[in-house]
């Protein structure tokens, strides 16, 4: 079985996603800039609403690149250190990191202070891998390093632009590795992408909009995004599921 992670940042997400049969979420904030660090109380009521799932969360602490300065790192791991002090023992949480050299390599030594800080707990490399120029090394590196699963369109663009390149990474990464992913899989596409790449683990998105029933009194119009029973059941019913 294909296990499916959604990628949140709303309240009632968690929920929506568990009642769906995913079997983790990626917990965020800021998913318009590419995805930020959430808040502890996000966090914690998403393990509240889904406490069955795996809650992996992100930290990155600002939008932009993935050059994150020793400030940065430390930020990340002071965040790190409070999110496993405040949630139950009993939950399964891990974390979801990246962070780059200037020459667009991993940077060992920001992913050995975030794992370093992770514990026990698992740690996701995130779509920062699809930028790394020479892809099996960085792999096993990040192996080395102690991360436990890459999350990957295996390049630039969507999944479906990359499918052999993720297939090799599959193969590679085995069980010890695992690859997840991510990177436009929608429900129209997500069989595709598992039977070609062998990828036992794919990464979305479940958009959908709220309109408001009146006239917004912010400086927008008030439309937000927020995760849609709809589409995962889709990608539920085409995993066969």
């Amino acid at each position: 079985m294909t296990l499916v992670e959604v990628c949140l940042e709303d309240v009632g997400g968690a929920a929506i996603a568990a009642a769906a049969g995913a079997e983790a979420i990626e917990v965020c904030a800021g998913l318009a800039d590419g995805g930020t660090t959430p808040t502890l109380g996000f966090v914690l009521h998403c393990i509240e609403h889904a406490p069955d799932l795996e809650h992996r969360v992100l930290l990155r602490a600002r939008a932009g690149d993935f050059v994150h300065s020793p400030a940065e790192v430390g930020v990340m791991a002071a965040d790190i250190e409070a999110v496993l002090a405040a949630v139950p023992a009993a939950v399964e949480v891990g974390f979801v990191i990246g962070t780059l050299t200037q020459a667009g390599d991993v940077d060992p030594d920001a992913v050995r202070r975030l794992v370093d800080a992770a514990g026990d707990a698992p740690v996701t490399f995130h779509k920062a891998f699809d930028s790394v120029p020479d892809k099996p090394s960085s792999l096993a590196l990040l192996g080395d390093l102690g991360i436990s699963r890459v999350l990957t369109s295996g390049g630039p663009g969507p999944a479906l632009d990359h499918l052999p390149v993720l297939r090799s990474l599959v193969e590679r990464g085995g069980d010890d590795l695992r690859i997840a992913v991510g990177g436009g899989v929608r429900p129209a596409n997500v069989a595709r992408i598992v039977e070609e790449t062998g990828a036992r683990e794919v990464h979305l998105r479940a958009p959908g909009t709220v309109v408001p029933a009146g006239r917004s009194a912010g400086y927008d119009d008030g439309r937000r995004s927020v995760t849609s029973a709809e589409v995962l059941g889709q990608v539920m019913a085409a995993l066969g599921r």
